[in-house]
């Protein structure tokens, strides 16, 4: 049995299957999700886990090297706007239906409690080296 890290075995599966330029999205609860893309369902109800949970959990485990939110994130929800510029400086800003529609291209997504909206990230897989 894992010691520390994600415990859960399905996204700690789907993690060590990801290679570099791999996308990643971590979405809300309400975040449209269209066939295709691997889905780790981490909602328990609303509100848990949080995106900041799942994000920093995530964040611990893989190598980024660039991430994608909605611009509407900056004024519908302050406080994941701010998480984003913190973890992110480089965060690219782009119409939340242009979020939507990058989700297609993602290996993998984890779906959150998250109830407030626009807490959504598309991380895009660096390399350790």
């Amino acid at each position: 049995m894992k010691r520390s890290g994600i415990l859960n075995r399905h996204l700690a599966g789907a993690i060590a299957e990801l290679g570099h330029g791999d996308g990643v999205l971590v979405c809300d609860a309400g975040m449209p999700i269209p066939p295709g893309p691997r889905v780790v369902d981490l909602a328990f109800r609303a509100g848990t886990p949080s995106f900041a949970e799942v994000l920093d959990g995530l964040l611990d485990e893989l190598c980024v090297e660039g991430a994608t939110a909605a611009r509407e994130v900056h004024d519908a929800n302050p406080g994941a706007a701010a998480l984003l510029t913190a973890r992110f400086p480089a965060l690219v800003s782009v119409p939340h239906d242009d979020l939507k529609a990058l989700t297609a291209t993602a290996r993998l997504v984890v779906r959150t409690g998250e109830a407030r909206p626009y807490a959504n990230v598309l991380l895009r897989c660096g390399v350790f080296f």
